[in-house]
């Protein structure tokens, strides 16, 4: 899953935030190994207590990735990048939505990426542009009686 895109790995991402990318990096990778549907049940477990995240938390995360792995940040590194960077907002108690999907534009293309606030994050591209297949997004906060 991919779309074309120039390589783009951010230099101001603090050491901790790095080291914290690369501890879900393998996860994340071992995550982009299985098969759709099981991924959506392990993100569907893994979700449940987060708040929604914000579009600069679910940004700050993806850069973290993108600084993190080069494959990340690559064009290739879609799925990684995508599960990565929402394991990294999971251990700081928010959840984006994490999506794969389609363009809708030719050449047909799959891609994975976090959306924040109903927007795709860090993907440079107009709304719309993507077509979701799965989305996994934060549950509904209990209302306080």
């Amino acid at each position: 899953m991919t779309t074309p895109s120039a390589l783009e790995r951010p230099t101001d991402v603090p050491l901790a935030r790095r080291l914290a990318a690369r501890f879900v990096l393998l996860p994340a990778v071992a995550l982009a190994l299985l098969p759709p549907r099981h991924i959506r049940t392990v993100l569907g477990v893994l979700r449940r207590g987060a708040a929604p995240a914000t579009t600069a938390q679910a940004q700050n995360a993806r850069d973290a990735m993108c600084a993190a792995s080069l494959r990340c940040a690559g064009p290739k590194g879609c799925l990684p990048r995508s599960l990565g960077a929402a394991l990294l907002c999971r251990l700081g108690g928010t959840w984006p939505t994490w999506c794969t999907g389609v363009r809708v534009v030719p050449p047909f293309t799959a891609h994975a990426w976090i959306e924040a606030e109903g927007r795709p994050v860090g993907e440079g591209v107009p709304e719309g542009y993507f077509a979701r297949l799965v989305a996994v997004g934060p549950l509904p906060r209990p209302t306080d009686r």
